[in-house]
Parts: structure tokens; sequence; C-alpha cells
């Protein structure tokens, strides 16, 4: 018996615009399993500086242990939500440009619950080389006003905002 389909809100708070996305439980059961069962989660936001058109939040590990590289991908499409995990070594450089009292300095294990709005999307780090990441989710409505919303926030700026994961 395959799970029933569920859906989360993903939102900017302080711009007041959400939009809706299903899990891809049948592709990713692991993740979303994990996600579920520890929403709400979110954050202070960031837009990507590499991937290109990328908002994410980084959130303390929540998983009884980190999921598996289930559903990969390196060339994420608009409305793909996606989980990466790195240490803390590897967001620890000034290149990332992280302040120093970033929430996730000092963790061992930081998550990166990303959304991507945009086409042309690469998943590729100067410092690390490839990133695959895991489709867990996708946008299945209200794309649009956030894609407005994250250009906002690429050429207004980030400070002040938070990016949410919360059940439907």
């Amino acid at each position: 018996m395959s799970d029933p389909e569920r859906f989360i809100t993903v939102s900017l708070d302080k711009r007041g615009v959400s939009c809706t996305a299903r899990l891809l439980t049948d592709r990713a059961p692991i993740t979303c399993h994990a996600v579920w069962d520890a929403l709400p989660l979110g954050g202070d936001v960031y837009h990507a500086k590499y991937a290109r058109n990328e908002i994410y939040t980084l959130v303390p590990p929540f998983a009884p242990e980190e999921p598996p590289l289930e559903n990969p991908t390196i060339t994420p499409i608009p409305g793909d939500l996606c989980y990466f995990t790195f240490s803390d070594t590897q967001l620890g450089t000034k290149s990332y440009g992280y302040e120093t009292h970033a929430a996730h300095q000092g963790k061992a294990t930081v998550v990166d619950l990303a959304l991507f709005y945009e086409r042309n999307n690469l998943l590729i780090n100067g410092d690390a080389g490839w990133v695959p990441g895991i489709v867990w989710g996708t946008v299945v409505e209200g794309l649009d006003r956030m894609a407005e919303a994250c250009q906002d926030l690429w050429r207004a700026g980030a400070i002040g905002e938070s990016l949410n994961f919360r059940r439907a």
C-alpha cells in the first residue's frame, strides 16, 4: 500500500508569500518521512551564490540518521525542493558569506532545505565540486508568486526574512 499524498506550505513569512508543494514519497521515501515527521522547520533564508536560482535555510539535523542520496540531482528544475547535508567545515569558509553568529556555526552537521524557483541551476561548488541534492518535493501551486518574492529577496536582501516549511 502506498503512502497518501502529502502537501506542505513553503513560505517567506516577512514577504507574506507562500506556495504549496507535494512530497515525493514514491521517489524519496526516507527523506520525505524524516521531513514530514520534523515539520514545522525553518529559519533565516539565504539566496544561493553558486547554484543560481535557489533559496534555502540551514537547520540542525532532525532525522534519526541522515537520509541516503535518494532521487538525486545536480540540475534541479523550478519547483524542486532539495535536501542537503553538510558538515561544519564544508560551510565554514569565508567564501560562503555566513556571518560569524549564524545559527549553524559550530554545528557538526547542518541540513540545508532548499527551494529552486527558476531554470538553469547547476549544483557545483568551487570548493567542493559536484553537490548532489535529494529532490524530496515539488511545488504544485504558487511558484510564480514565490519566484517573484525570491527575485525580490535577491535584489533587496534577505536580512530579517525566514524560509519556513509547514504541513499544509
